[in-house]
């Protein structure tokens, strides 16, 4: 080894310069051929010798064939300055091919056994045939024609193929075994009756059994479980109205709903108070409803007459003025009245009750004109408050829909579809081009006319429910009844902007739906609680200001009189109906 080191090394000095020139050419045809092969057999420039540290005891050597064609490529270049094919781009890169690389070793492979072809299989089928080999034992062959299906189509289990003729376990209604007939005891029947482990220790006379008196009672209970249960087609209860005055006429031919001129008080709908004051005294009490009072409702623009239902199903008119009479009462529900509406003459109504109907009536004759239903219990109902659109209403109802009717069809003509939760009231906005619903949702929705899409979204994670909304007199600010014990007050213009520096404190209403009103000149607020207080704050310094004991149960509802300066009518769950002065 050293021997032939030193014969390298030491060469060049005493040689012939011809043979040395030849030499020189030889090398110089090698490396154009290849320089890579060679390069660590080239002598320095600068001189003859070389040091024994230049040389690469363990060259890189190419792989015979590449040696031979000139085709080897070596793997550690950046750049290839020639277009290599597959062969010399994929070749080995150090020494001979695997002698022992048999085909099946050099077949791709996809999978730990080998190659899977992909093949369309439908889902059911699948299903199908594994579930016929995991209760029968055989399935069919999948390499098998569909239409060529014989004895020999079948794997696993052929004779029980068939012996079934091929049925798979949808084919053949094969059902599994009922697991009860295995339990110890025998039939299925036995077991339907069984009456537990410790059923032959009891003695019939000692087990307790109800009486006669007690059966009835749940068999009362039952049937009213299965009532709830079933949405029932009951049909609208009668209507009927009783007229508790003698001449429903006066000596002139008008009737109650004409507004008097001789109270005293300008009741045209353009006068309204300068200036407003506190109520202090109590002026009157109607009584009538046997049960709580749900809501008031006073004449469109003169305010002569009052409105009320109640949840003893019955709906009653009295008068403001003069006598303070009860002039009629209109029956026709079968359940609790929740809500009610005036049209914009007065001539007829609209009421809502928990039987599911909503009713239209006469005013002046008592007469139930039309009914409504969708099988739903309607919370809210207004009447579109534009002239040319009396014929049309809104009912917030408690499947999360408002539903829109026409009075003259009496079909749904409308659905707004997009709160979450039953909706509670409906106040018409904007010259009634707009109106803004409020529901168990947490939300307060702004929708154009008769766009099913509301156009403004407002729910904040402090919000709360908010049951009752009041536009008010100016038609710039709506109040809110908010279940945290608070009235908000939201802009009715515009952008609906919640008005932070407007927040009315210091009653308890939640869980109540306590209606809001305000004072003719925008002086107060006004609202009732749940302990049938009467509840008066400044407008501008949001100060409670007054506070009534007005009711002894909820006092649900107060309103403020359009044409005079202090009288405010509450009315309250304890059926009463109260003026104040």
């Amino acid at each position: 080894m050293s021997a032939a080191i030193s014969s390298l090394v030491s060469y060049g000095s005493d040689s012939d310069p011809e043979n040395d020139s030849e030499s020189n050419k030889s090398t110089e045809k090698e490396d154009q051929t290849h320089p890579d092969a060679t390069a660590h057999l080239q002598p320095l420039e600068s001189g003859h010798t070389m040091s024994l540290a230049l040389l690469n005891a363990a060259p890189e050597v190419p792989v015979k064939e590449a040696v031979m064609t000139g085709s080897y490529l070596d793997p550690s270049l950046k750049e290839v300055a020639f277009n290599p094919t597959y062969e010399t781009m994929f070749s080995p890169e150090f020494g001979p091919t695997n002698p022992f690389n048999n085909q099946q070793m050099a077949a791709a492979r996809n999978m730990l056994s080998g190659y899977a072809e992909p093949a369309h299989l439908n889902d059911f089928m699948f299903e199908q045939q594994r579930r016929t080999f995991s209760t029968f034992g055989y399935a069919l062959d999948p390499s098998v024609d569909s239409n060529q299906i014989s004895s020999s189509s079948f794997i696993g289990a052929v004779d029980e193929a068939e012996k079934n003729k091929g049925l798979t376990v949808f084919d053949s209604g094969h059902k599994k075994p009922d697991k009860r007939k295995k339990i110890k005891g025998g039939d299925a029947e036995e077991i339907d009756n069984f009456l537990g482990p410790w059923a032959k220790y009891v003695d019939e006379k000692s087990v307790a059994k109800p009486t006669e008196e007690e059966k009835k009672e749940l068999d009362e209970i039952t049937a009213k479980r299965q009532k709830r249960g079933k949405i029932q087609d009951e049909a609208p209860g009668e209507e009927k109205t009783i007229l508790h005055i003698k001449d429903m006429y006066d000596y002139q031919g008008r009737s109650y709903l004409h507004i008097p001129q001789d109270v005293g008080v300008s009741l045209r709908s353009s006068d309204a108070p300068d200036k407003c004051y506190l109520p202090k005294k109590q002026l009157h009490v109607w009584s009538g409803h046997t049960k709580g009072v749900s809501g008031i409702r006073l004449f469109p623009k003169s305010g002569h007459l009052l409105l009320s239902c109640s949840m003893d199903c019955k709906i009653k008119l009295w008068e403001v003025y003069k006598e303070r009479r009860c002039i009629r009462t209109f029956i026709g529900h079968s359940k609790a009245v929740r809500d009610i509406c005036f049209n914009n003459t007065g001539s007829q109504f609209l009421s809502a009750a928990y039987d599911r109907y909503l009713k239209l009536w006469d005013s002046e004759t008592g007469k139930c004109i039309s009914h409504f239903t969708n099988r739903k219990v309607p919370y809210c109902v207004k009447f579109n408050p534009d002239e040319d659109k009396q014929n049309l209403f809104v009912a917030g109802m408690s499947d999360k829909k408002i539903v829109q009717w026409d009075i003259r069809t009496g079909e749904v003509v409308q659905e707004y579809d997009r709160h979450l939760g039953a909706v509670n009231t409906i106040t018409f906005v904007d010259e009634n081009r707009r109106f803004v619903s409020t529901s168990d949702d947490k939300s307060l929705r702004v929708w154009e006319w008769d766009i099913p899409v509301d156009f403004k979204y407002i729910a904040e994670p402090s919000m709360h429910s908010m049951p009752a909304v009041t536009l008010s007199p100016n038609s710039k600010w709506l109040a809110c009844q908010s279940m945290d014990n608070q009235i908000l007050i939201f802009g009715a213009q515009n952008r609906f902007r919640l008005n932070k520096k407007k927040i009315f404190k210091g009653h308890m209403v939640a869980g109540y739906a306590c209606q809001v009103d305000f004072s003719p000149d925008m002086s107060y607020v006004v609202s009732g609680d749940a302990d049938g207080k009467l509840n008066i704050w400044d407008w501008k310094t949001t100060k409670l200001y007054h506070r009534i004991k007005a009711h002894d149960k909820v006092c649900i509802s107060a309103l403020w009189h359009p044409h005079e300066t202090s009288k405010v009518i509450t009315c309250g769950w304890d059926g009463q109906i109260k003026l104040w002065d």
